[in-house]
């Protein structure tokens, strides 16, 4: 039996270690939450505050699974804005978040807790609460600074990302190396994941605006209170195609920043291949120029061997071979450059293949038809 080869048994085997690694890892103080707590004035009840998930899905009637991807470790890729009976959940980049009509709580992520974002989005989020003079009732004031902060860090990462793109750009216009082509490589890379993280934000702002239900339920504060909108939900319309269009701005931007990178690639495999058909060329001429030089000594090493050929005593012997053997070289050196000149003198339209008079074969011309096409008939070699 091969011992290279993993068995059926060794391969199970792994399966239930790594599975039974993962269940001890889970430890009981999994299934509790980080959380802040703002209440109806915006003022902060709880900071950081360690919650059970049962008792935050009794207490804001939840399902568990809505508290599965905030409870994530890792931030998600698919942004959501999850609509229930009495609360929306916003799951968009570093913002997680659970709304009410008088409550909004903030679920703190891994690692963020005194990142300086959270701590800006955190004040703007109190001080948007406190202003009531907006007109615009209590969650919707929680959206509009959760739309906020995530359309900022968007922005800022924009302009980390252009600043680093557009430095390269102009250093690759002096001098084009392989640590700096590496370098383009991998910020088109970023380039391509942050577009598609703006992308996907955008598209969570569009599943909600395309959903007339999902507009409605969102008016937490008019169902508390008993009134029923009926379709009526032009200020919240007017919010998120607000940020729908900013976040658009924000994809436009990087698509044009994407377009100048792959430019740029595009002209330095040029650039590359270029230089590189320049050293092919010089070395062909090389070659050219030695074949020559070979082919003058060769009959001057015929000549020159130990051997009678009656023409030792000649008086131009001498003369004559060296004038034979420089004509020679440079016979071989002029065919080898003028075959070469005619292999780089390549057109659009050109196939590889010339005449020596640059015109086309006669016996390649096709005789034009008389007949008009309805009445001609088609054959293997065209219409005649």
């Amino acid at each position: 039996m091969s011992t290279g080869t993993p068995t059926q048994q060794e391969e199970e085997a792994g399966k239930a270690a790594i599975l039974e690694k993962v269940m001890k890892g889970r430890q009981p103080t999994d299934l509790m939450l980080r959380c802040t707590i703002l209440d109806a004035e915006g003022n902060v009840k709880t900071i950081s505050g360690q919650f059970k998930k049962t008792e935050l899905s009794a207490e804001h009637q939840l399902n568990p699974r809505d508290l599965r991807k905030i409870d994530s470790r890792v931030p998600n890729l698919v942004p959501t804005i999850l609509i229930r009976k009495t609360a929306f959940l916003v799951n968009i980049l570093h913002i997680r978040a659970l709304v009410k009509a008088d409550t909004t709580v903030l679920f703190d992520t891994y690692g963020s807790a005194d990142s300086r974002l959270h701590s800006v989005f955190l004040y703007h989020l109190e001080h948007n609460l406190k202003t009531k003079g907006s007109g615009l009732p209590y969650e919707f004031r929680a959206l509009e600074s959760i739309l906020l902060s995530v359309l900022s860090a968007l922005e800022a990462e924009l302009v980390f990302v252009r600043n680093l793109v557009g430095g390269l750009l102009a250093e690759m216009e002096d001098d084009i190396d392989h640590d700096k082509f590496k370098r383009l490589l991998h910020y088109s890379r970023r380039l391509a994941s942050f577009q598609n993280r703006a992308e996907l934000v955008g598209e969570a702002l569009e599943e909600v605006l395309g959903q007339d239900g999902d507009l409605d339920a969102m008016y937490l504060s008019d169902k508390k209170n008993g009134i029923s909108r009926n379709g009526d939900h032009e200020d919240l319309e007017v919010l998120l195609e607000a940020f729908h269009k900013q976040v658009e701005e924000v994809v436009n931007e990087v698509g044009n920043i994407e377009s100048n990178v792959q430019s740029t690639q595009e002209i330095v495999e040029l650039i590359l291949d270029s230089n590189r058909n320049a050293l092919l060329s010089l070395d062909l001429q090389m070659s050219i120029a030695t074949f020559g030089v070979g082919s003058g000594a060769l009959i001057a090493g015929i000549f020159g061997m130990n051997l009678t050929n009656h023409m030792e005593s000649h008086p131009y012997a001498f003369y004559g071979m060296t004038g034979l053997c420089g004509l020679s070289a440079f016979i071989a050196v002029f065919a080898g450059f003028r075959k070469l000149t005619k292999i780089k003198r390549v057109g659009l339209h050109s196939n590889g293949q010339r005449s020596r008079d640059g015109c086309r074969n006669e016996d390649s011309k096709k005789k034009r038809p008389w007949l008009p096409l309805p009445l001609r008939r088609r054959g293997w070699e065209g219409w005649f």
